[in-house]
């Protein structure tokens, strides 16, 4: 018997009873009632019975949606979650100065847009360069501009080999990151404490110290096209 019939049976009998307990007012009545309703009569046993059968079978029906709601809300613990930076570097806080009077200050991106054009080794990077920009009050659509032409957008091997998405140097030559997220923010600072800081308006006069023409560490000439390259990318992120 299914829960809705055990449910308006068991309803039935008790209205019953109640009537009948109503209606019926001389004590040769009651003296029934009481023997048809005790503990062991055979309507209570058959009410006891319908009770069971109900609660069996709704209890596995009310715990079924919270299964299905844990299944759906359990992430998989292999999952990647891009929001998440791995940094294993610190990264010091450098406030703008007076002396940025730039159009290059951090501004609102449209993620879905920035997130598609990234590619290679800077694939699902979008939400870095974000927060990166917030830090250190940068257009992340700038910081974007330099990695993808600096990396060929994510394909060139310092960025596959050391985690160095923007062409920064060490002591000992290029620079290697535990992680691209780590390289992004210290672009980022980089830009903010030595460039913006010190007054750099544009991308053509970053470019002027960033990747200066006739560079020793440059003996391709690959500076000649920096200025051009990161303008390109950048209005087309904007």
């Amino acid at each position: 018997m299914g829960p809705i019939n055990s449910n308006w049976l068991f309803q039935s009998a008790m209205s019953s009873l109640q009537q009948s307990s109503a209606t019926n007012g001389s004590g040769a009545a009651n003296s029934q009632m009481s023997g048809m309703a005790g503990p062991g009569s055979f309507m209570m046993l058959l009410m006891a019975a319908m009770m069971e059968n109900v609660q069996q079978m709704q209890t596995p029906m009310q715990q079924a949606p919270a299964a299905n709601n844990l299944s759906f809300m359990s992430p998989a613990s292999s999952s990647y979650n891009p929001a998440v930076a791995n940094l294993t570097m610190q990264h010091k806080d450098v406030a703008t100065s007076a002396a940025d009077q730039s159009d290059l200050k951090f501004r609102p991106v449209q993620f879905l847009k920035l997130d598609g054009q990234l590619d290679g080794k800077l694939s699902g990077t979008a939400v870095h360069f974000i927060e990166a920009g917030k830090k250190y009050d940068i257009d992340p659509n700038l910081l974007s501009a330099i990695a993808v032409h600096e990396t060929g957008n994510g394909s060139s091997r310092a960025a596959n080999e050391k985690n160095n998405i923007a062409g920064m140097m060490g002591k000992n030559g290029l620079r290697s990151y535990e992680s691209v997220a780590d390289s992004i923010y210290d672009m980022a600072r980089n830009l903010r404490q030595n460039y913006l800081n010190q007054g750099k308006e544009s991308i053509a006069q970053i470019g002027a110290k960033y990747a200066p023409v006739g560079a020793a560490n440059d003996p391709t000439g690959l500076n000649n096209h920096w200025t051009q390259g990161v303008s390109k990318f950048y209005t087309q992120l904007t």
